[in-house]
């Protein structure tokens, strides 16, 4: 993050990664991308010294991934895949590794998938298994919600629902090149996907884009829950967003920032010279992944010893009388 010099890794890396992602463009539908995936599934993998215990959070598939030095608190995160791919073994590694660097338990969501079940599916699991953890013990205050890329975008989604809804906000939330606009805001022209200037190595840009009309079904794309940055983004948690300076949604992170700041929200944004879509997933083969990890787990140390934001404590306050369960289709819509 402090020097355009990438490492040696990073630069061998790079077009392999590139190559490998590059191959979801070879299938014409996502359930055959998918079964790709499972055939070349390997048993699930985790670093030494965590544990994986599979289990039904608030009805929706999850994993507990457990370090052993696990202290207080919870890592409960979103994996990314355009909200059409499901949790596979790279996500699985990147989330254990996070849990040991941050010596917090995680729980991983395993939500349902578009185009067979669209918004708000996913977000509806979100909040339920966000419940069924406060409903086990887990204090708000001690968990921290997290999420790269589509995952990103539920994580903030989340965030304004809970809010809306009167419940427990979360100590902080971390986002990993998040999707906060799936169209943008008024006058804003998208680089074209072959600039110079993005040379993305983590996203499929074009098939990313397909994705989207399966998610969105046929609600307003810039519904709030759907486009965090058309939100109310005033009374959230703090937020560290990280992005590459590489990345094709770099400037959507930004601008989410700016508009986030504007609005009194406590909010970190780390552009990493260099990188791209989601690099954090390579943790413990590049350097680059390794230091992003790290920045996470500070982070997260930071939010726990000051006992979350503003936002956080006032939940805090106001916990025993709230009553409303969380709701997708309620919250309020900001402007844009």
């Amino acid at each position: 993050m402090t020097t355009n010099k990438l490492s040696l890794r990073a630069r061998l890396l790079r077009p392999i990664w590139s190559s490998v992602v590059a191959q979801v463009g070879r299938y014409d539908t996502v359930q055959e991308l998918r079964a790709m995936q499972a055939g070349r599934a390997i048993k699930p993998q985790v670093p030494r010294g965590v544990t994986r215990e599979t289990v039904l959070a608030g009805g929706v598939a999850a994993e507990w991934l457990t370090p052993e030095k696990a202290q207080r608190g919870v890592l409960f995160y979103l994996h990314g895949g355009a909200w059409t791919l499901g949790y596979y073994q790279p996500h699985r590694w990147m989330v254990a590794r996070m849990a040991q660097a941050t010596e917090r338990r995680a729980l991983v969501l395993d939500y349902r998938l578009a185009p067979e079940h669209p918004f708000p599916a996913a977000l509806d699991d979100c909040l339920a298994a966000y419940e069924w953890l406060l409903d086990q013990g887990a204090r708000a205050q001690e968990i921290v919600i997290g999420g790269d890329s589509a995952g990103g975008n539920l994580t903030l989604a989340m965030l304004l629902a809970l809010r809306d809804s009167r419940r427990p906000l979360p100590a902080a939330a971390v986002c990993l090149s998040p999707v906060t606009a799936l169209v943008p805001p008024e006058g804003v022209e998208l680089a074209p996907v072959d600039a110079p200037q993005v040379r993305d190595a983590g996203l499929p840009v074009e098939w990313a884009q397909n994705q989207l009309a399966s998610y969105v079904g046929d609600n307003d794309p810039r519904q709030p829950l759907i486009s965090p940055y058309y939100g109310d983004l005033q009374g959230l948690p703090p937020l560290l967003i990280q992005a590459g300076g590489n990345e094709w949604l770099r400037e959507d992170a930004e601008r989410f920032t700016a508009k986030a700041q504007e609005a009194g929200a406590d909010v970190t944004l780390q552009v990493w010279p260099g990188m791209w879509h989601v690099w954090q997933i390579l943790v413990g083969w590049m350097p680059e992944a390794d230091r992003a990890v790290e920045e996470i787990a500070a982070f997260c140390r930071r939010q726990q010893a000051q006992g979350g934001g503003e936002g956080v404590k006032q939940a805090a306050k106001e916990d025993g009388t709230r009553q409303s369960r969380p709701s997708s289709g309620n919250s309020s819509e900001g402007t844009s």
